[in-house]
């Protein structure tokens, strides 16, 4: 071990800083019914190496102490109200390549019995994987609030890379940069050696250029190295296998030279995801049902959060609706006929937001729908998905539905895919 860490100091190993802060609390389970607080999630980071998009849910290899390459995936579900972001819009899992580097906001899974995923001992995090992999990489913080890669999350924590210099060799080479605060330089942050090559996108207003359009037009140089002199960027990070015997270093994907470039791509992936909602209906949970005679009741829901402002729009006073019960993954029940077919039919009474900012996986949004037949899954801390009548009305495909929505194990595929560990 002590000849591998010498051969890295002298191949000049320079790992990537570590994004996740020091734990404050003990690990933290969600309540049913309850949005769990921000500061209670533990957070890690690492890459996107396999996704089942229609159960929400995939693997992470997790960024350690270790050698990043050696890291098995960890497996993740998203919570029913967890978010995913990318490009700083709201996302569906199928929309994040494979590869991309993404932080991660977790916890215990809500109910270990019905989990998607493997269920870990609670101080897992805290035990050394061993195979010069480290401390930290599987984390019994599985069950996911916030998924977000790195434009997302540094618009959201108000930062921006700062490019120092760059090392160009044949349109590929080293870029050295550090994460710091929008607003002003930050004497503590790390400096990080990122890859580039000629397949790195380079965005600029409405151009999407290259590393060979940026040596032409003399903003970097042919060969050798150049000062960047700290210019502001928003960077795409992905993983890429890495030579010389560099053990973790993470490679540029995309960068984004101006506000301009980055907020197109924030806008193209919020119309990808309108799409997306409005075929799969909104998500909420159910928060109270008043029964009534012969099948009637007013059920009212908190709508989940995260979703374009122009989608919470349409959930207007007495606008027709329709309201389905679906498991914890999000998919519809009640089998091949559609979500049309057995959902509970009525309007919405009216909708009302709360006061101040919601906690993360809420929209703050509160409807009341009046249904004339409600129907099995209706009811409090249940999820559901509830379509206003403006919104099309389509057949989802069969991963996405459940035939018997009372068996929890009907799956695609089971959880014993993944490994134990």
């Amino acid at each position: 071990m002590t000849r591998i860490i010498l051969l890295a100091l002298c191949l000049g190993f320079s790992a990537p800083a570590v994004a996740a802060p020091p734990e404050k609390d003990e690990p933290f389970r969600p309540e049913a019914g309850k949005f769990p607080p921000l500061e209670k999630a533990h957070s890690y980071r690492g890459e996107l190496v396999f996704v089942d998009h229609a159960n929400r849910r995939g693997s992470i290899r997790v960024q350690g102490s270790g050698m990043f390459f050696r890291t098995d995936p960890h497996p993740f579900a998203m919570l029913p109200y967890g978010m995913v972001r990318y490009r700083g819009a709201p996302a569906d899992l199928r929309d994040v390549p494979l590869g991309t580097v993404l932080h991660v906001r977790a916890f215990l899974p809500p109910d270990p019995k019905t989990s998607a995923v493997p269920v870990l001992p609670v101080n897992n995090k805290k035990q050394d994987a061993n195979h010069n992999r480290g401390a930290g990489i599987f984390p019994a913080e599985n069950h996911v609030l916030l998924l977000e890669d790195e434009p997302s999350h540094c618009l959201r924590e108000g930062q921006v890379w700062k490019l120092k210099d760059v090392d160009v060799q044949n349109e590929a080479g080293m870029i050295v940069a550090s994460r710091e605060p929008k607003s002003g330089g930050n004497a503590k942050a790390n400096e990080e050696k990122l890859t580039f090559d000629a397949a790195t996108r380079i965005w600029r207003g409405r151009e999407c250029l290259a590393v060979s359009d940026l040596i032409a037009e003399g903003i970097w140089p042919t060969n050798g190295k150049k000062s960047l002199g700290g210019q502001a960027v928003h960077l795409g990070i992905v993983w890429k296998p890495t030579p010389d015997g560099v053990f973790a270093r993470f490679h540029v994907s995309d960068i984004w030279l101006d506000d301009a470039a980055l907020q197109r791509a924030t806008r193209n992936q919020t119309e990808t995801h309108k799409a997306f909602i409005r075929s799969r209906w909104m998500p909420a949970w159910v928060d109270s049902v008043e029964y009534g005679k012969f099948g009637r009741a007013t059920v009212t829901a908190t709508l989940f959060g995260g979703m374009d402002a122009t989608l919470y729009a349409d959930f207007k006073k007495d606008v027709p609706a329709m309201m389905n019960a679906v498991e914890n993954t999000l998919k519809h029940t009640h089998g091949a006929y559609g979500p049309a077919h057995m959902a509970s039919r009525g309007s919405i009474l009216d909708a009302t937001k709360t006061k101040g900012e919601p906690p993360l996986g809420s929209s703050g949004i509160q409807i009341r729908f009046e249904t004339d037949l409600i129907i099995e899954g209706l009811r409090p801390t249940r999820v559901v998905r509830v379509r206003p009548s403006t919104w099309p009305q389509v057949q989802v495909p069969r991963e996405e539905y459940l035939e018997d929505g009372a068996n929890l194990e009907e799956r695609f595929p089971s959880p014993a895919i993944f490994p134990k560990y």
